[in-house]
């Protein structure tokens, strides 16, 4: 970095009682604060890199227009470059007046300046030393992402916070590596959440299933009243393409399964069965699966059990009475069921409104279902979306049942080994460390709005060491709507502000009428 030029004339020293009353001491403070604005005001936006694609710079911090995340211009004698600011703060330098040492004629001067890092955008791999620094135009910035734009179907979500006016557009072809979205409540995260998917749906022919805990994204199918017009057109087609799947039998699609589509482990896992512990049991449930297999007349439900002839099974159905699983409206020998759907979709986009359901044991286990019946129709190799809200319920870190180990180690398969049959996975949580770590670590793309925790962020920014951390710090500043996007789907970390919806929103808040003010009596 250059030299900070100081002053001929300094003052002897830089602390003055604030009280003194000697003349002579108060004219020496005047004129040592004069010389050090004269300085700080003086001191040149310079850049310096020495292996052409990360740069420091100093600036003065006098009409400091450097921000972080945002974007500048290098521009030395061999070319101009676009950069972007991942860190800047404030830093002091100490020099010695000619005396030294406070002694007469000299003394020492304490400069305020600000100091930082970035990245070089447009690099050519070539070092540069002092050049100069300005802040970007956002033209400048929309030139660079025309350029970089890869020949896919662009998802744009809003705008560059930074570069205001230019469109923040995601690369589609990076949701094929696995994407972790986390926000605390009142960032706009289920709201951004909905906008992504919305795009997704709207530009590309992805198919989508959408694990749903809490009724956010049925209003998919549904245009907002007031929708931009150039939205609505570009997502009519969508609709058409849309089934929602919940717990309510005058529902286009009713939330139903039966007993046999379940996977064994499933299966033993509703009825509360271990393989040690309640082995005989056990064993008649394993045969009644393999007398299924063979052929032999199916039990479709829990409720069948009772009725069974098979011996042991009344006892099984029984065990079921007691654990509530009988009473579950989940079955349904003769509905539709889910898992059937899965495995031969009528639908591109499936939302499986897991709010809807009565119990959380239910939640659980469908959610197991529909990540165990994704993963046994791997071998198909059609790509899907698997879209994961309130991950930290549906993929826990510490199952606090069976059903819910299922289905987290069904997640962290997927996390896996999913890609290479075209299985991606789009988890969301406001509870980024309550998610299984081996489904976090395997996941390519960040989208982070604010959070608050440093322990969250701390534990993001070993996950996630390819986002500069001066760019993950800038979290906990951010406003509702704005967020942090990197990995594959875009061509470097940005900040960005996100646009307007064009579906309804499920899962509104309950209203705030009681902090009205009371009316005088």
């Amino acid at each position: 970095m250059s030299d900070v030029v100081m002053p001929a004339s300094i003052p002897e020293s830089e602390t003055v009682p604030e009280n003194a009353t000697d003349t002579g001491v108060a004219e020496r403070m005047t004129s040592y604060r004069r010389d050090r604005e004269q300085v700080e005001r003086g001191i040149l936006p310079l850049a310096t890199s020495v292996d052409g694609y990360s740069f420091e710079f100093q600036a003065s911090l006098h009409g400091l227009r450097l921000r972080r995340g945002g974007y500048v211009v290098l521009e030395a004698a061999d070319r101009r470059r676009l950069g972007q600011i991942t860190d800047v703060g404030a830093a002091s330098e100490t020099s010695q007046g000619e005396g030294g040492n406070g002694t007469s004629g000299g003394g020492t001067l304490v400069i305020r300046l600000a100091r930082g890092a970035g990245m070089v955008l447009d690099t050519d791999g070539n070092p540069f030393h002092d050049a100069s620094v300005r802040p970007a135009e956002p033209d400048e910035v929309g030139s660079w992402l025309a350029r970089t734009q890869p020949d896919r179907a662009g998802l744009t979500i809003g705008e560059m916070l930074l570069a205001p006016g230019i469109p923040a557009t995601l690369d589609s072809g990076g949701l094929a590596r696995h994407t972790f979205m986390c926000g605390q409540s009142g960032s706009g995260k289920t709201y951004s959440l909905g906008l992504l998917l919305e795009r997704v749906l709207a530009e590309t022919s992805l198919r989508v299933v959408i694990l749903d805990p809490n009724s956010d994204y049925v209003g998919l199918p549904h245009l907002r009243e007031g929708a931009s017009p150039e939205l609505a057109d570009r997502y009519s087609h969508v609709p058409a393409e849309v089934a929602v799947w919940r717990n309510d039998p005058e529902a286009m699609h009713p939330l139903r399964m039966q007993f046999a589509d379940l996977e064994s482990a499933a299966q033993a896992a509703a009825l509360g069965l271990d393989p040690i512990r309640d082995r005989d049991e056990y064993a008649v449930l394993t045969d009644l699966l393999r007398a299924q297999k063979d052929g032999t007349p199916l039990v479709t439900g829990p409720q069948e059990l009772l009725e069974a002839e098979a011996p042991g099974a009344r006892q099984l159905g029984m065990r079921a009475t007691n654990l509530g699983v009988l009473g579950w409206r989940l079955w349904s020998p003769t509905l539709p069921s889910l898992v059937r759907e899965l495995k031969s979709p009528t639908a591109r986009c499936t939302v499986v409104d897991l709010g809807s359901l009565d119990t959380v044991q239910e939640q659980h286990l469908v959610a197991a279902a529909v990540l165990s019946t994704l993963w046994e129709s791997r071998l198909s190799r059609q790509p899907c979306l698997v879209v994961i809200d309130e991950a930290h319920n549906i993929c826990p870190g510490d199952p606090l049942d069976e059903l819910s180990r299922l289905s987290s180690e069904k997640a962290v398969q997927i996390a896996a080994e999913g890609r290479k049959y075209g299985l991606y996975l789009l988890t969301s949580t406001q509870r980024p460390h309550k998610v299984h770590e081996n489904v976090v670590s395997q996941c390519d793309n960040l989208l982070l709005m604010r959070m608050n925790s440093q322990a969250d962020l701390a534990d993001l920014g070993r996950l996630f060491s390819f986002v500069p951390p001066g760019l993950m710090a800038g979290a906990t500043s951010f406003r509702m709507g704005e967020a942090l996007v990197a990995g594959k789907v875009l061509p470097h970390p940005a900040y960005v502000l996100m646009g307007e919806r064009v579906s309804q929103e499920g899962g509104a808040d309950v209203p705030a009428t009681w902090a009205a003010p009371r009316a005088s009596s």
